[in-house]
């Protein structure tokens, strides 16, 4: 069953995961001139994902480089440890998986105390029964459409049953939660991720593979508002 988006715009995050890396504060200041909304920032450990990227210190300069949000998806073991550094850093959504955090209430209101808004991720295993009971305490929900730790990899199309499974729960509670989708979005899945209820979408290739990143972006953002 569609559940087409309320929202009235799409929220882009370019993942700086597929950016270049040598040209980092330029590559930032193209997307951000070309639209985009948020930087997804997605920082791995080595252990709950196969790959390293991002700690604070260069998250932090990433920060004082951008003008718009930084939104941190925290795939790493053990991330109640490391919250306020993220914060500290410059997370303003700070985003954690439910596979990782047994004590997720409070993990989430850490996050918010800490200053930042609080999220959950999925994996794309991860039943949207495991958000029951801390739908209240999230700010977004991060739908993983691929399996997390690199970049690049094909959209899985049963996470879009999922986006619906939790737009539903959320519209039953009345709640304002907004749903995040992540991995293999672009030009062929947006409108399925948008019109089953997602309205902030992580695009990495899709943007940064592009040679004209301000089309890119307004192109995927056309997509969403088509008729």
């Amino acid at each position: 069953m569609s559940m087409t988006s309320t929202a009235s715009r799409a929220i882009i995050a370019p993942s700086l995961l597929s950016a270049d890396f040598l040209r980092l504060g330029e590559e930032i200041r193209e997307v951000e001139d070309g639209g985009a909304d948020l930087l997804h920032v997605d920082v791995m450990d080595g252990h709950f994902v196969p790959n390293l990227t991002f700690g604070p210190p260069v998250i932090s300069k990433i920060h004082a480089a951008a003008r718009v949000p930084l939104d941190v998806h925290l795939m790493i073991e053990e991330p109640e440890r490391w919250i306020d550094r993220y914060v500290e850093a410059g997370a303003a959504w700070l985003t954690v998986h439910v596979e990782t955090s047994p004590h997720l209430h409070r993990t989430l209101q850490q996050i918010r105390e800490a200053g930042a808004k609080p999220g959950v991720v999925l994996n794309p295993s991860t039943p949207p029964e495991t958000l029951d009971w801390v739908l209240e305490d999230c700010h977004h929900v991060l739908v993983m459409s691929v399996n997390p730790g690199f970049g690049g990899q094909r959209f899985i199309p049963s996470s879009l049953r999922k986006v619906e499974a939790i737009a539903e729960r959320i519209a039953r509670r009345n709640l304002n939660v907004a749903i995040e989708i992540d991995g293999g979005i672009g030009l062929d899945t947006i409108r399925s991720a948008w019109d089953a209820g997602a309205t902030v979408f992580v695009a990495g290739l899709a943007v940064f593979g592009a040679p004209d990143r301000k089309a890119r972006i307004a192109a995927l953002r056309a997509l969403t508002a088509a008729t």
